[in-house]
């Protein structure tokens, strides 16, 4: 499965959320199928400032109106807690492709195990504590947190650069919004799709296969 995803957008962790609901239950339904999760990159704001960046609250309202924003994020918050997830709207927003780079070297290092333990703390950092993507103090803490050193990662900006850059032209031609599930190279869905709904494309992979 190929997850296209930015850090900054709340979508991209309830559909991670809702992923691992559909394979936990594929366990029960589909034993014999194995998964692995690739982590994509995509950014919504390339031209977001680097650094700390911009309240994101602030943000919000620019973007979409205070009225729209007043009714989206109970809805966010709604929405996050039926995944375990604690929605919080305070803190900045800054430009993603460092965090890009990270998820990209964590997995060549340490496989989706790493990579997916990454993307979980980089996402508790952004969208729970309030944390700012555009910063590297953050970057270094949370990376550590799942067990993966980034200080000399970002102390050099040509690191994972030109293969984010690759991945991004690759998957973001083909994508009309994220996150984006990409399942066995047959079947792409874009949004967070319910679980139920991602665990029925696996059963058509499956059935597609044996035919």
């Amino acid at each position: 499965i190929d997850l296209v995803s930015d850090t900054v957008w709340p979508w991209c962790f309830v559909g991670k959320r809702r992923l691992e609901q559909a394979i936990e239950k594929a366990k029960t339904v589909l034993p014999h199928v194995s998964f692995e999760v690739n982590w994509r990159p995509f950014q919504l704001n390339p031209s977001a400032p680097e650094g700390k960046g911009v309240n994101k609250l602030e943000m919000y309202n620019k973007k979409f109106g205070r009225e729209r924003v007043a009714a989206m994020i109970p809805r966010m918050v709604s929405v996050g807690k039926t995944c375990g997830i604690d929605f919080s709207y305070g803190g900045y927003t800054g430009n993603t492709f460092d965090s890009h780079r990270i998820i990209a070297a964590a997995k060549e290092q340490g496989g989706a195990e790493l990579q997916d333990k990454v993307v979980e703390s980089l996402f508790k950092a952004y969208f729970e504590d309030e944390k700012s993507m555009g910063e590297k103090e953050v970057l270094i803490e949370y990376s550590e947190r799942a067990g993966m050193d980034v200080r000399e990662l970002l102390a050099d900006s040509s690191k994972y650069h030109q293969e984010v850059r690759d991945e991004m032209r690759n998957f973001g031609q083909h994508c009309t919004g994220v996150p984006m599930f990409i399942i066995d190279n047959q079947f792409s869905l874009s949004g967070a799709q319910e679980a139920d709904t991602l665990l029925q494309v696996f059963q058509q992979v499956c059935d597609k296969d044996k035919q």
